[in-house]
């Protein structure tokens, strides 16, 4: 096992995956709120540019830093040397051309939900005159579906790493971190209560282990 893989914001961003088909579930019942009124490609365009435009162009330009949960996020010079090293790898390791597919894969997963949108119509509690309503609630619910997709698709990147390579990875300079990164939320010292380091080694009880040694000794 390689041993960045016991960070555990890792495995919590790529458990974020299971959110995914949730938020198309909100999506789907969005589009399903009242008939079209603008032409079908435009409402079309319209949800698939709130969702996809800004997530895209965050992962390629400045990924989204992965040491947050919810409106939290760790202070960038809260993190340790192997976590810097973890973000140096998402500068690196990340592929804009399997981002750009996850892009196009939603894309055609979206058109498939706008098809099937009037079957979920007698299920939906909105009225149908609701209907721009839908289409901006759609357009959130596809933001955060791809920001569940994209951030796991990154993070299945950097496990792939070999050991070596992380080991010769360069921590990335704190001071770079606010302007390279998107770091959501507020800023703390602490979000887990044990860091990676801690949850791989067991704290023994040094002052009791000292007593007991020089007992022994005498």
């Amino acid at each position: 096992m390689r041993s960045f893989w016991t960070e555990p914001f890792l495995w919590i961003h790529l458990a974020g995956l299971a959110a995914c088909p949730l938020a198309l579930e909100l999506v789907w019942l969005g589009l399903a709120v009242g008939d079209p009124i603008l032409p079908v490609w435009l409402e079309f365009f319209l949800v698939a540019a709130i969702g996809l435009g800004p997530i895209l162009w965050m992962q390629l330009t400045r990924p989204f830093d992965i040491f947050s949960i919810l409106i939290f996020a760790l202070k960038p010079e809260q993190l340790t040397q192997e976590q810097r090293r973890l973000l140096s790898l998402f500068k690196t390791k990340t592929n804009r051309v399997i981002t750009i597919a996850a892009t196009v894969l939603l894309l055609w997963v979206l058109w498939q939900i706008y098809r099937v949108a009037p079957v979920a119509a007698p299920v939906v509690p909105l009225s149908p005159r609701w209907h721009f309503l839908g289409l901006l609630g759609a357009g959130l619910a596809f933001l955060i579906s791809h920001l569940f997709l994209q951030v796991p698709v990154a993070v299945a990147q950097v496990l792939l790493t070999s050991e070596s390579e992380f080991v010769a990875a360069t921590p990335y300079p704190v001071e770079k971190i606010p302007q390279d990164f998107t770091v959501p939320g507020v800023r703390v010292n602490k979000i887990l209560s044990l860091t990676a380091k801690e949850a791989a080694t067991p704290s023994v009880p040094a002052t009791s282990s000292s007593a007991e040694l020089t007992a022994d000794q005498e």
